[in-house]
C-alpha cells in the first residue's frame, strides 16, 4: 500500500467521511478560542465580527484537517489504514481541492471583516500548510500547531478590531504550551505509547499562566478557581494514561487533552470576570467529549 491512487474512490462519500476527514469532534475547541481572543482582548461584542471569526476559523481548522488527511495519505496508509483516503472512501486529490478552497473561503470573509485580521489570517494558513506538510518530517512541528492556536487568539482579536494586550498574549502563550505539549503526545499515537517524556513539561505554563490571570483580575471569581480544578483534574487523568502506557491509553490522552483546551479559555475569561463567554467556554468542552464518541478527535 504505497502510492495512494488518485482515482481510487467508492461512490458519493457518506456524510460521516466528511465529518471523520474534518475531525469535527474538535471545532467546539476553536468556538471557545474565538471568544477567548475576543475577551482577552477586551473587545466591544460585534455580531458580524463574531459571526466573521467563528465562520473563518471554523473553515481554517476543516481546511487544515482535509489537507492533513491529503498530506499524509502515503503515511496513512502503511500507520493508519483506517483513516478515509486509505480506505478508499474518497480520492486524496478531492480531499486537498476542497481543503485548499475552505482556507481561501476563510481568508476571504477575514479579509472582508478587517484588513488586519486577514492579514494575520494568512499567517495561520501558513502555519497550518506548515505543520500538515512538515509535521511528520520534522521534530519541533508541535511548534507549528501551537502557533495555530495562538494565532487563532490574535485572529479573532483582530477581527473584532481589538488591541492585542498583555492578557491576550499571555494568554496565547500559555494556550500555545498546552497545544505544544498535546501534539508532542499525539505524534505518538500512531505507535500507541510515548516516548521521552520532557517535552511535556510546557505544559505547567497554561496552570501558571491561569494563576497569575486569577490572581490579578478585577475580583476573585469562584467560577475561574473551579475552571482551573477542573482543568488540572483533568490534564492530570489525561497525563496519568499517557504515563501508564496501556492500550489505547494515548489515544484518550490526546483527545482528552484536545478538550481541555476549552477549559483553559474559560478559566481565563471567567478570571476577567465574563462568565457567560466562559460557561459557553465549558459547554464546548463538554460538547467535544461528546462529540469524539461520535466521530474521533484524531
Amino acid at each position: 500500500m504505497g502510492e495512494i491512487a488518485a482515482g481510487m474512490k467508492s461512490a458519493t462519500p457518506g456524510f460521516h467521511i466528511w465529518l471523520e476527514l474534518g475531525r469535527v469532534s474538535n471545532l467546539p475547541t476553536v468556538w471557545s478560542n474565538v471568544l477567548a481572543g475576543a475577551v482577552l482582548a477586551g473587545a466591544a461584542w460585534q455580531m458580524e465580527a463574531l459571526a466573521a471569526a467563528l465562520g473563518a476559523l471554523t473553515l481554517f481548522y476543516l481546511g487544515g484537517m482535509y489537507l492533513n488527511d491529503a498530506c499524509d495519505a502515503n503515511i496513512d496508509a502503511r500507520e493508519r489504514a483506517n483513516r478515509p483516503i486509505p480506505r478508499g472512501d474518497i480520492d486524496r486529490l478531492t480531499v486537498a481541492l476542497i481543503g485548499a478552497t475552505m482556507l481561501g473561503l476563510g481568508a476571504l470573509v477575514l479579509f472582508l471583516c478587517r484588513v488586519e485580521a486577514g492579514v494575520t489570517g494568512l499567517a495561520l494558513i501558513a502555519a497550518i500548510l506548515g505543520y500538515d506538510w512538515w509535521h511528520k518530517r520534522i521534530g519541533w512541528s508541535p511548534l507549528l500547531m501551537g502557533a495555530c492556536r495562538l494565532l487563532t487568539y490574535v485572529t479573532a482579536a483582530l477581527a473584532f478590531n481589538a488591541t492585542l494586550g498583555e492578557a491576550l498574549l499571555w494568554g496565547a502563550l500559555g494556550l500555545t504550551c498546552h497545544v505544544v505539549g498535546l501534539t508532542y503526545a499525539a505524534r505518538q499515537e500512531a505507535y500507541d505509547r510515548l516516548g521521552a517524556v520532557w517535552p511535556l513539561g510546557v505544559m505547567a505554563i497554561p496552570v501558571v499562566v491561569m494563576i497569575v490571570a486569577m490572581l490579578t483580575g478585577p475580583f476573585p471569581s469562584l467560577l475561574a478557581l473551579c475552571l482551573w480544578i477542573a482543568y488540572l483534574a483533568w490534564c492530570g487523568r489525561c497525563l496519568w494514561l499517557l504515563f501508564r502506557r496501556a492500550p489505547g491509553d494515548v489515544p484518550r490522552a490526546v483527545v482528552g487533552l484536545i478538550a481541555a483546551i476549552s477549559l483553559y479559555d474559560a478559566t481565563l475569561m471567567a478570571s476577567l470576570d465574563a462568565n457567560l463567554p466562559a460557561l459557553l467556554a465549558a459547554g464546548a468542552f463538554i460538547a467535544t467529549l461528546a462529540l469524539q464518541r461520535v466521530t474521533s478527535g484524531t
